[in-house]
């Protein structure tokens, strides 16, 4: 198993790699289907797509994809819906609040890179203890890309001060590892997340894989 020893700082994926926010990103979808009559879904469906946020979530609810005409005013409805739940059934996933202290205790900075976007990403963590020890936070958009484009990492790297070629990048979709490529950081897939369908992480290209947050640690410098 793989150790880095030249990391100092570890930046996460959000929704599947440090929370699991499915069940409110799923009720919130759900909730749009039984407005208009239609009979709810079980969580289990949602769950494989939440990482893909409101596409995801749309596209499960109603088959609908972003070119329908009516996708922009559903998706909105969907936002809205979700802003009134963000932390009503999201926790985080067991093992991350004894990982973020474990890492913290190694003298290693931590931050978030999502492509959530700061409207949800902002209240999300203020309402959740876990965030107060984040050295950065940058939402989807925070810069003016999002990922699989590298500069949300460089940007976290600015904001904690350290090179990027310092940092490990740590999420649950293909883009996370594409990102944390591009901008030459240490990769680990989290297969614990959501994924997506048909996803194999074996073909990503990640440094490293790993099926629990607590097992993040047999990669890291022990301090």
């Amino acid at each position: 198993m793989p150790q880095f020893s030249n990391v100092t700082a570890v930046l996460f994926d959000l929704d599947g790699t440090l929370v699991d926010s499915a069940p409110d990103l799923g009720a919130a979808a759900d909730q749009l289907r039984v407005a208009r009559g239609l009979p709810p879904l079980p969580l289990a469906q949602y769950r494989p797509m939440a990482g893909a946020g409101a596409r995801g979530m749309l596209s499960v609810a109603f088959g609908m994809g972003s070119d329908d005409p009516q996708y922009e005013a559903l998706r909105e409805e969907f936002f809205v819906a979700y802003e009134q739940r963000l932390t009503r059934s999201t926790l985080a996933f067991g093992g991350v609040a004894e990982l973020l202290a474990a890492i913290v205790a190694r003298g290693l900075k931590w931050g978030v890179v999502t492509n959530k976007a700061a409207r949800f990403t902002e209240p999300l963590t203020r309402a959740m203890p876990l965030f107060s020890g984040a050295g950065a936070i940058i939402s989807g958009d925070t810069t003016p890309f999002a990922k699989p484009h590298p500069e949300p990492l460089f940007e976290a790297a600015r904001r904690l001060s350290v090179a990027p070629a310092e940092c490990m990048y740590v999420g649950d979709d293909e883009r996370d590892i594409v990102a944390g490529l591009a901008a030459g950081m240490v990769t680990v897939a989290a297969r614990y997340g959501y994924l997506g369908k048909k996803a194999d992480t074996a073909f990503w290209g990640a440094h490293a894989h790993i099926d629990a947050p607590l097992q993040l640690l047999d990669h890291l410098p022990a301090g």
